[in-house]
């Protein structure tokens, strides 16, 4: 879907016109109404949710082996340990309360 910009980038002047800013706003509702509509027809926004998390902790992961990696060989790294550490706990702990198994 083309954005607005890219609609009026050949006429930017038109965006400033009080109709114009009108349909804009209805778009914009429109494509949140459009983003509902995809979560009830999954009926599922937990899929969503889990996909997230995982990510982040495969981030975490990589950021810890990568952490590993620089004092192995002996040079200085930023210290992310603690903020993983603390990332994680903090994700597992509101998964365990909203009752989400990774």
């Amino acid at each position: 879907m083309k954005s607005i910009r890219e609609i009026f980038r050949n006429n930017q002047s038109l965006l400033e016109e009080p109709e114009v800013m009108q349909l804009v706003d209805y778009c914009s509702e429109l494509q949140d109404e459009i983003v509902e509509l995809k979560f009830q027809k999954t009926d599922n926004k937990e899929l969503a949710m889990l996909d997230m998390i995982k990510e982040v902790i495969k981030g975490c992961d990589a950021i810890e082996r990568e952490q590993m990696e620089h004092e192995r060989y002996g040079y200085d790294a930023p210290d992310y340990i603690s903020t993983i550490a603390d990332l994680k706990r903090y994700i597992y702990s509101r998964c365990r309360d909203e009752k989400i198994w990774l």
